[in-house]
């Protein structure tokens, strides 16, 4: 089942995305530079939430956030049982 999360600071204004079974399994920006956004996703389909988390969380580009950050914000609040 597809989530949806709405980013925050950031071009892309959500993020949809799928995980089973501790891997992320699909992900999609909404909005956003085309390229970065789609580059982004496809790097991180395929790998354990956790690992991805790892390698996004923190990276800056405005606003104190970034879409890479966004996507990590999004799933720790998966993992959390927020989103």
């Amino acid at each position: 089942m597809m989530k949806h999360y709405n980013t925050s600071g950031t071009c892309a204004r959500a993020i949809e995305f799928e995980t089973s079974d501790g891997v992320l399994t699909a992900c999609r920006f909404v909005g956003g530079c085309p390229g970065n956004t789609q580059g982004v996703a496809k790097l991180a389909v395929g790998r354990k939430v956790e690992d991805v988390i790892a390698m996004l969380k923190g990276i800056q580009c405005r606003n104190g956030t970034s879409c890479p950050d966004q996507l990590a914000k999004a799933l720790e609040a998966d993992m959390a049982g927020i989103a």
